[in-house]
């Protein structure tokens, strides 16, 4: 009887445990994309920074002309620099490898960055670790060592590093020409620490998903199933037009129009000032937590991986759009869209 009831528990058990594998593997198994060749070559670095050690992973095509651009690029939560190449499909490389930038990876403190958000149980918010300091130093070092051009140097940011990307354009405008977010919301008041450069801030492309599991496109808490939370966020477009506010922006007409292969996947909206400074929103029609690209999707657990439009592609000329009247030596620049 006894030897009955134990097989008999073990094959619940066994059961159990095979549910929540298939589970696990529907929801958050995805499969890595496949690297590209690339013509260039990564050099991992480390620099000091207010008695911390900091580190990122450089990538520098072949050929690299002096004054070439820099593009930083900031993982999401619990993540690094080689979570990041993955999760936006290898985008920058391929891009750097054809238009001549470098792109560099740093490294969040403890897998995490010190964004706006005043919620987060996490080291870098409890320790106030002071990452806009991080970043600029970082881009002193690459200056110095690469000759990347200083007045053009852009920061993505993905999720948590989204938010990171926000406080750059809001805290270090002079050295962060322009930058992209992806799946995030600007925090709102309650829950918002940042302190803003009087009267303006970097050109910004603002990326969320309508159908976002974590970061709610219509703005409200940062969560999943109940848990990780973040706090409150504005929705997607108010997060948009406080920087359009912000710099005194007024709605304009997108360069080069709207491609046929972006409707209706991608709804973008421009805002523009007398000085240049750019604002835009680009609403991913059903798309989740997610940076939308063609070579590698994510977990179901975070909603709809579209492979239109090309996340980093349409980045990288948001980018070269800022760059446009800047000094420096000539780079190559994408002919259809000036």
């Amino acid at each position: 009887m006894l030897r009955r009831i134990l097989l008999g528990a073990l094959i619940v058990v066994a059961g159990l445990a095979a549910m929540l594998g298939g589970l696990f593997y529907y929801f958050l198994y995805t499969p890595d994309p496949v690297e590209p060749q690339l013509a260039g070559q990564f050099q991992r670095g480390a620099t000091d920074v207010n008695g911390l050690s900091r580190t990122y992973l450089l990538y520098v095509p072949k050929n690299l002309p002096p004054g070439a651009p820099l593009v930083v690029a900031l993982h999401s939560s619990d993540g690094g620099s080689q979570q990041m190449r993955r999760a936006t499909g290898f985008g920058f490389e391929r891009l750097a490898d054809e238009y001549g930038f470098a792109v560099v990876y740093p490294n969040g403190y403890d897998g995490n960055w010190n964004a706006c958000n005043i919620v987060g149980d996490y080291a870098a918010n409890k320790l106030n670790i002071d990452d806009v300091a991080f970043l600029s130093h970082l881009v002193d070092v690459l200056a110095t060592r690469i000759g990347i051009d200083r007045d053009r140097v852009f920061a993505v940011g993905l999720s948590r590093g989204g938010h990171m990307a926000f406080r750059l354009a809001l805290e270090a405008p002079s050295r962060f020409r322009a930058v992209a977010v992806v799946a995030a919301g600007l925090p709102a008041s309650d829950n918002f620490k940042c302190a803003p450069a009087p009267g303006m801030s970097s050109s910004i492309l603002i990326m969320n998903g309508t159908a976002d599991p974590l970061n709610p496109f219509n703005g409200g808490e940062v969560q999943i199933m109940g848990m990780f939370a973040r706090g409150t966020v504005r929705s997607s477009e108010d997060s948009a037009r406080y920087f359009a506010r912000l710099n005194d922006a007024r709605e304009a007409d997108l360069p080069g129009g709207r491609s046929d292969d972006e409707e209706p996947t991608a709804q973008r909206t421009l805002w523009r000032n007398a000085a240049g400074v750019e604002v835009e929103h680009v609403a991913l029609v059903g798309a989740g937590h997610v940076m939308p690209q063609p070579w590698a999707s994510s977990p179901r657990l975070l909603g709809r991986s579209p492979t239109l439009p090309n996340g980093p592609e349409l980045i990288w000329h948001f980018f070269e759009r800022q760059a446009a009247t800047s000094g420096g030596a000539a780079w190559k620049t994408s002919p259809e869209r000036p």
